[in-house]
């Protein structure tokens, strides 16, 4: 799913217009996990999947313009191979400028569904063991940070997924559910509202308004 780069811009028009303050992720999760104060009102943060190249030819600029934080969930196997995806140095270039945080998206975007069906029970643990622990490992490597947060390919989770990746070290995760996020959830399986081109104007308006708590 993709927003073109103008709508992004007004987006961000509409936010700053409205009243609403963009906040890092990291903070958010402080305070759903009890270790820090709660976001200012009308708090919104912006998360981008995947690591695209056009994060950093059309996104980042507009971060750096607007000087807002936001959040990147890389799957790694792609970084500097893939013709479509970010190179590392650019992902380097986006973390060094302080606003852009960056995050596990497993190693290469599984469908975990899939993979459960195709493979046998310990083929299967051991997978799901690689793809969120050697994401972490090469994003920490090559970027020099320490991942510590997941979002889920496709939205999808579940019990043993869950358990997997706490013991991988990460201290929470994110679905595609259109809900806003709060203390009342579960930290593994925080939601995320998929923002669309579509969401200009009014419609932005209240897709904001719903997603208020």
């Amino acid at each position: 799913m993709t927003v073109r780069t103008a709508v992004f811009e007004a987006q961000l028009g509409y936010l700053k217009s409205h009243g609403y303050q963009i906040v890092p992720l990291k903070e958010v999760v402080a305070y759903i996990r009890g270790f820090g104060p709660p976001p200012p009102p009308r708090s919104v943060v912006i998360t981008a999947d995947d690591g695209h190249r056009s994060v950093y030819t059309d996104l980042f600029p507009l971060v750096r313009r607007y000087h807002i934080p936001v959040t990147l969930f890389i799957y790694p196997s792609a970084i500097s191979r893939a013709p479509y995806a970010l190179t590392w140095h650019e992902l380097r270039i986006m973390h060094d400028s302080g606003l852009v945080d960056i995050q596990s998206h497993t190693y290469w975007h599984p469908n975990f569904r899939i993979e459960k069906k195709r493979l046998a029970p310990e083929a299967y643990e051991k997978f799901v063991t690689m793809q969120l622990e050697k994401s972490k490992t090469k994003l920490d490597k090559e970027l020099g940070i320490k991942v510590d947060m997941l979002a889920w390919p496709f939205g999808l989770d579940d019990a043993d997924l869950i358990k997997h990746a706490v013991a991988a070290g990460y201290i929470a995760a994110f679905t595609m559910e259109r809900a806003p996020a709060g203390p009342a959830d579960n930290v593994m399986l925080l939601p995320r509202y998929l923002v669309m081109d579509q969401d200009m104007g009014k419609a932005f308006g209240r897709l904001l308004a719903t997603s208020s708590r």
